[in-house]
């Protein structure tokens, strides 16, 4: 039966050469029998070539064979009748009765006359690729889950608010305009109401309308034909057609041209697009929801946004509240972000100190809850204590100064200043000797923050540990 194999494969080289193949590689005599049987086959099924040879294909228990049931014998095989087939995924048993997952190819061997000699054909395992679109579909999941509606965080009346708006979104099929500043957190919504909504399965695609100039963005998003412009070397499908049967997010529509603002009116009215350089339309089935940091209606009237469109855009708008509108909010934000970070990174910081939460407080938050977190980030790179401290934070938070409530009235040392008297060199050394270098209780005494105190001592050249000597 061996010799069979070396009448097929021609030479000993091609035996050689088959041997050292990753691929399982085995034949089959015109009678359905296996007549070769490499070693990637011994490994994939756990078969030796002595228990193969000879046997039946059967042995190997394929759950398809040409991506039907198996048939009942040799003579009906769909081989004989396609010559080949290419690429078929499916599972082989192993010999301890798993099923491996694997991708099949076979070809009708035959001589000049048509002949049939018999078959070969190569088996790939695919385990590690399974794993690792298990990985890729763990991987979407938690993106989906990072999105939820849950993971927006907030108690303030404003996000309670909020949260009522995208739960009334979830459960309808308007199209929403997402109102807020830079670093809000629009495109979070706008994916809280994607996988929260019955379309949660279907694509949810992203387009940075600033990103991109007007030719490219209506390339983006229509997509294009081959030939339709200087380097259009293939057709290409735009970011609408990829969003058919989900969610496509428009971020900063306010800054489209007047032409792109036409082409997409055209989109919501008739739920169509037609490619660039072409003439064929294409139905779609999108949810749009759209995001802007700037007044849609005062551009309006400025006549450099369009009305008709303003409207179909803003069936249903979403109000997203900055951060200096929801201050108490800023502790929970907080304590995830370093949540976050202490996963990401290792460590084990428990949150920040007193005077860093007051400074958090007093900061305006111009680039909102982006700004907060890249801040927490920042402090993550030099904190290796177990809170965060004020020299921790970027340099343009720290140095915005706090004002502490009044103290309570107590009897305080003669060397105490009155915050509207000058503070001089001098007399800052003297009241760090008095408050052991505290600068937390020197701040206290002259009425300043301690953040001032630090920038009185750097300006003056003042260690901020005691000198040893």
């Amino acid at each position: 039966m061996q010799n069979k194999t070396y009448n097929i494969m021609d030479s000993s080289f091609a035996s050689l050469l088959l041997e050292s193949m990753a691929d399982g590689v085995f034949t089959l005599n015109n009678k359905g029998i296996i007549s070769s049987w490499n070693p990637s086959m011994e490994r994939i099924t756990g078969y030796c070539a002595k228990e193969a040879i000879g046997k039946s294909c059967k042995l190997l228990n394929f759950n398809l064979c040409l991506s039907e049931p198996w048939p009942t014998n040799i003579n009906k095989c769909g081989i004989y009748e396609n010559a080949r087939f290419d690429a078929e995924e499916c599972f082989l048993r192993h010999k301890n009765g798993n099923n491996i997952p694997v991708i099949r190819s076979a070809r009708l061997v035959t001589d000049g006359n048509n002949y049939v000699k018999g078959v070969v054909e190569t088996v790939t395992d695919i385990t590690e690729l399974k794993k690792a679109r298990r990985k890729a579909e763990e991987a979407n999941r938690r993106l989906g889950e990072i999105h939820k509606f849950d993971n927006i965080i907030g108690k303030s009346r404003a996000m309670q608010h909020l949260f009522l708006a995208i739960k009334a979104a979830i459960a309808s099929e308007a199209n929403i305009l997402l109102q807020g500043d830079s670093g809000t957190g629009k495109e979070l919504v706008a994916g809280a109401i994607h996988y929260n909504s019955d379309r949660y399965k279907m694509p949810f695609v992203t387009v940075n309308c600033i990103a991109l100039s007007e030719s490219l963005l209506e390339s983006e998003l229509f997509g294009h034909v081959k030939g339709a412009f200087t380097g259009a070397v293939r057709n290409r499908v735009g970011r609408f057609e990829e969003a058919d049967g989900g969610t496509i997010f428009l971020d900063e529509i306010g800054e489209i041209s007047p032409f792109v603002q036409i082409k997409l009116l055209r989109v919501l009215q008739e739920r169509e697009i037609e490619r660039v350089g072409d003439s064929k339309k294409c139905k779609i089935d999108i949810r749009i929801v759209a995001a802007t940091n700037k007044d849609l209606y005062d551009l309006v009237k400025r006549g450099h946004f369009r009305e008709d469109l303003y409207y179909r855009l803003k069936v249903f708008p979403i109000c997203i509240p900055p951060l200096r509108k929801r201050k108490e909010d800023i502790p929970l934000l907080t304590s995830y972000f370093i949540t976050v970070q202490n996963k990401k990174t290792g460590k084990k910081i428990n949150g920040v100190s007193q005077s860093v939460m007051r400074i958090l407080m007093d900061y305006t938050w111009p680039g909102n809850v982006r700004e907060l977190e890249n801040a927490i980030e920042h402090a993550f790179v030099l904190c290796n204590d177990e809170h965060i401290d004020i020299f921790d934070l970027p340099v343009e938070i720290r140095q915005i100064e706090y004002h502490p409530p009044e103290p309570k009235l107590v009897d305080r040392p003669s060397s105490s200043l009155s915050p509207r008297k000058k503070l001089s060199r001098e007399k800052l050394l003297e009241l760090l000797n008095e408050c052991g270098w505290n600068k937390a209780e020197v701040a206290r005494r002259v009425g300043l923050s301690r953040t001032a105190i630090w920038k009185y001592m750097k300006k003056w050249d003042i260690p901020l540990k005691r000198p040893s000597n």
